[in-house]
């Protein structure tokens, strides 16, 4: 079995988004969200791989396969198209939570928003409340 790459690291966060962060306007929106997760989840903010800044753990056993290993509960990153949010389930139940999200595009694991004003903050934070709570309960 393939040893997953996204692990955990002692890499500095501030200085990842001072050199990952391509614009000016996704610095900001990229120190934005480290405190505005970091308060929400009580959680110091830790590189994940080289691009990914997460918040808590959950340690997963695939249900599909023998694939296991551990994940940020919540994180983002501050890709060249897009911040990537990975603060969603995924689950059918939660969809309801996106509604008021705002100006937002889906991927297969993530959230895509091309700026941080596109989306409003306090729907983030249910959906980050809610999938937290979800992910504790399934693998706690």
């Amino acid at each position: 079995m393939a040893e997953l790459k996204t692990k955990q690291t002692n890499a500095d966060v501030i200085e990842f988004i001072n050199s990952f962060a391509d614009t000016e306007q996704k610095r900001e929106d990229s120190f934005e969200l480290l405190k505005l997760m970091q308060e929400f989840t009580g959680y110091e903010p830790k590189m994940w791989g080289p691009s990914i800044i997460g918040f808590g753990s959950y340690h997963y056993k695939s249900e599909r396969s023998r694939q296991e290993g551990d994940w940020p509960l919540v994180g983002f990153s501050p890709r060249k198209a897009a911040i990537s949010l990975y603060v969603f389930t995924g689950m059918p139940e939660h969809e309801y939570l996106l509604k008021d999200l705002g100006k937002f595009k889906m991927g297969k694991a993530c959230i895509y928003v091309k700026k941080l004003s596109d989306i409003n903050l306090d729907a983030l934070k249910r959906i980050m409340g809610e999938t937290i709570k979800f992910l504790q309960a399934k693998y706690q």
